[in-house]
């Protein structure tokens, strides 16, 4: 009984080989973060950095969504930003994490391992615990391949 209301996360984890150097797939999620996040997460329909200067640790945004018809608005702020490896934000607003990993395989492809974490859940969602943790898991899935698309697609055109 006593575990009945532990707050568990919700996670959802993905990733795939894609071909670009590593250095250029950071710049793609990283320092690139404000025009590239809204398009590989269509769900983004307004992005805006709070802080001033570059994408880098410590950098709060205001983001808008409309995910499954639902509108929602969130501040996030970088608590990770290791050039080239890794960027990490977390809601401040809201309890979620969005972690990007990047792994050199060789001179010019890299894996990406995205995770997303739902770290609480509202009492009136949990009953749909479940079906969450199904549409985290294909959310994860879904970014995961429309970065792949899109920056092996603008490789392609730029060679």
């Amino acid at each position: 009984m006593l575990g009945l209301f532990k707050d568990t996360p919700v996670i959802g984890k993905a990733n795939t080989i894609i071909q670009i150097p590593s250095d250029k797939l950071f710049n793609f999620i990283g320092n690139d973060l404000l025009i590239n996040y809204p398009r590989w997460s269509p769900e983004v329909k307004e992005l805006e950095k709070i802080t001033d200067g570059p994408i880098r640790l410590g950098t709060v945004c205001r983001q808008v969504r409309i995910d499954q018809g639902n509108r929602s608005e969130s501040t996030f702020k970088v608590k990770v930003f290791d050039a080239g490896a890794r960027i990490c934000f977390e809601g401040v607003s809201n309890p979620y994490r969005c972690d990007y990993v990047i792994e050199p395989i060789n001179a010019s492809d890299s894996r990406i391992t995205f995770i997303f974490e739902l770290l609480s859940l509202d009492l009136h969602v949990r009953p749909f615990e479940k079906l969450v943790r199904i549409a985290v898991q294909d959310g994860t899935d879904r970014t995961v391949k429309n970065i792949k698309k899109l920056i092996e697609s603008e490789q392609a055109g730029s060679k």
